[in-house]
């Protein structure tokens, strides 16, 4: 058995339940810790899994889990799933930005939220963006994915009120590359009420918006 300890209180503790990120861990490491929330009935997310250590699980384990391969997600999934919660949406600049679009839409369902996904809306095709803009408005929290010089972040949060959460993607070359451009844009955005987490950290992004979200209810119902 692998020395891992599962911190079964964290959703209870902090709104999120913990999730699984796979980088570096042993094909060992991850059939225990599934073996180990199969025996508990409790569901689990498993994050950044690739194709490579997927194909390395038992077959006989991965027919209790739903494997996303864009996303590089599996989900144990609950016995009974509430119905799926409304008002968190994600947006992306390009079709290039879905894997990372992708992890963030499979942790929000994974923890009881809806999360439409608004693709392929970016700077360079303002019109999409346009086109889509009142569906994207009935959303309490916005989820915006972009690389390049990541504009969608400024200019998305100067046409809505939600606060916007910006995602830098490591889509780009030259200048660009690695996300570092997009980065800097989304910290140096002039619209107000843009929010920034890490490159590429779709996860984290929605983490965050469960949180605000659930701070949206617990404010409604004191």
């Amino acid at each position: 058995m692998s020395n891992f300890i599962w911190d079964k209180d964290r959703l209870s503790r902090t709104g999120v339940a913990e999730a699984v990120l796979c980088s570096n861990k042993s094909p060992q490491d991850l059939v225990d810790i599934i073996e180990f929330n199969l025996q508990d009935k409790t569901p689990i997310l498993l994050t950044r899994l690739t194709q490579t250590q997927w194909a390395k699980i038992p077959s006989e384990i991965k027919t209790a889990l739903e494997y996303d391969e864009v996303s590089q997600t599996a989900i144990l999934l609950p016995q009974h799933c509430p119905t799926p919660q409304a008002g968190i949406c994600i947006v992306t600049a390009g079709t290039s930005d879905l894997n990372i679009a992708k992890e963030a839409q499979k942790t929000l369902v994974f923890n009881g939220f809806a999360a439409p996904i608004y693709a392929d809306v970016g700077v360079a095709g303002l019109w999409r963006l346009m086109d889509k803009l009142a569906d994207i408005q009935q959303h309490k929290i916005i989820i915006a994915c972009a690389g390049m010089e990541g504009a969608l972040f400024s200019v998305l949060s100067g046409l809505v009120r939600a606060p916007v959460i910006a995602v830098p993607t490591s889509v780009g070359y030259g200048v660009s590359a690695n996300g570092k451009v997009a980065l800097d844009s989304a910290l140096a955005s002039c619209a107000p009420g843009v929010l920034t987490v890490n490159i590429d950290n779709g996860f984290g992004a929605a983490n965050a918006a469960i949180k605000i979200f659930n701070q949206f209810n617990s404010s409604s119902e004191t």
